[in-house]
């Protein structure tokens, strides 16, 4: 049973330091310009090796957002459908009750946002 907890111990430890490795390493490895460009031009926000027009700081409509999140939820419940299909036989009737419990939940989630019409592209 230790033993368990020393693997669970050694993940916890790699998951640390790895990330903590690459931000040291990005840290030291950056190429900064020793004297910046005066005039501010490399430092300019290019969009396809073009001047930008007007403000690069854009406010978008919250409903691309939306729609990711919406496409995320859909996208967890096909993860979470494939290992069910395939295990199906294994969990027998509790198994299918679980996924038609988690499958009406979703559903309710989707009429409530169609009823509130917000599926709708104004």
């Amino acid at each position: 049973m230790l033993a368990d907890y020393g693997y669970i111990a050694i993940l916890l430890v790699a998951a640390i330091a790895v990330p903590a490795l690459i931000l040291v390493l990005a840290r030291f490895l950056s190429v900064k310009p020793k004297q910046p460009d005066p005039e501010g031009v490399k430092t300019d926000t290019y969009e396809c090796g073009m001047k930008t027009v007007g403000s690069s700081w854009l406010q978008f409509n919250f409903r691309y957002y939306f729609y990711a999140l919406l496409f995320v939820v859909f996208d967890v419940e096909t993860v979470f459908l494939y290992p069910w299909a395939v295990h199906l036989k294994q969990l027998k009737l509790f198994g299918f009750v679980e996924m038609l419990v988690f499958i009406l939940i979703l559903v309710v989630g989707l009429v409530y946002a169609w009823k509130k019409r917000a599926l709708e592209w104004k």
